[in-house]
C-alpha cells in the first residue's frame, strides 16, 4: 500500500506558503465542513504540517484564528461580489440579478455547508467573540450594499428592502442545508424581484414572474 505523505514541519522552502498561510488554509477548510468546536488546535497543527509553537506564534489562541478564518471568508466573499459588480457596473438591474444568481449557483456547489458566518454565529453565541463580531460585520454589510443597489433602481425605502433582500438570501443559505428546490437560482431571483417591485412606485410591469428564456423585469425607460 502506497504510504501517505505526511506535511513537512519546520519554515517553508522559498516560495512554498508562509506558516500563517498554511495554519489559515488548513483552518478554513476543516471549520467550514467540520465546523469550529469540532476542530481543536492539535488537529490544525497535524494537518498543517506546522509546529502548535509555530501556530501560537502566529494566532494567540484559537479563538484568534477563528477570527482570522472569518476575516478570510469575509474577503473572499466581498472579493467575488466586488467582481461581479465590476461586470455590470452601470446596471443596478443586472447586478442584483446576477449576484443573487450567484450566491444560488454557490449554494449549489457539492462542498457546500452553509454560509460560513451563520455557522460562525450559531456556534458562539457571545456577541462579543472575535469571530462573532466578523461574521455580524460581514452581514452588515451585505444589508448596506443591497440598499445602494436598490436604491439605484428607485426603491422608496431602500434600507427596508435591503433587510428583507438579506432575509431572502439567508433563508436560501438554510435552505442549501436541507433539500434544495430543484430551481433555487430562479426561486430566489423571482422572490427578489416580486418583493422589490411594490417599492417602485411608476414602475408598473418591473416584476413580470418567472419566464425561461425571458428577462423579469425591464429596462429602464
Amino acid at each position: 500500500m502506497k504510504a501517505v505523505a505526511r506535511p513537512r514541519r519546520g519554515a517553508p522552502a522559498k516560495g512554498e506558503a508562509s506558516a500563517r498561510e498554511r495554519i489559515l488554509a488548513t483552518a478554513n477548510e476543516l471549520f467550514y465542513r467540520e465546523g469550529i468546536r469540532a476542530i481543536g488546535v492539535d488537529t490544525v497543527v497535524e494537518r498543517s504540517g506546522v509546529s502548535k509553537t509555530s501556530l501560537y506564534r502566529v494566532f494567540e489562541s484559537k479563538d484568534a484564528l477563528i477570527a482570522a478564518f472569518a476575516a478570510e471568508r469575509d474577503r473572499s466573499f466581498w472579493a467575488w461580489w466586488d467582481h461581479i459588480a465590476e461586470q455590470h457596473a452601470d446596471d443596478p438591474r443586472a447586478l442584483l440579478e446576477a449576484l443573487l444568481s450567484g450566491i444560488a449557483e454557490r449554494i449549489a456547489r457539492p462542498a457546500y455547508r452553509g454560509c460560513p458566518f451563520l455557522n460562525l454565529m450559531t456556534e458562539f453565541p457571545d456577541q462579543n467573540h472575535p469571530g462573532r463580531v466578523v461574521a455580524r460585520g460581514n452581514k452588515e454589510e451585505l444589508r448596506a450594499r443591497l440598499a445602494t443597489i436598490v436604491a439605484k433602481l428607485g426603491a422608496a425605502d431602500p434600507t427596508r428592502v435591503a433587510s428583507q433582500l438579506v432575509l431572502l438570501i439567508n433563508g436560501a443559505y438554510a435552505t442549501g442545508l436541507i433539500a434544495q428546490p430543484a430551481d433555487l437560482k430562479g426561486d430566489l431571483v423571482d422572490a427578489a424581484l416580486k418583493l422589490l417591485a411594490p417599492s417602485l412606485p411608476g414602475r408598473a410591469g418591473f416584476y413580470r414572474g418567472k419566464d425561461t428564456g425571458k428577462r423579469s423585469v425591464r429596462s429602464r425607460e
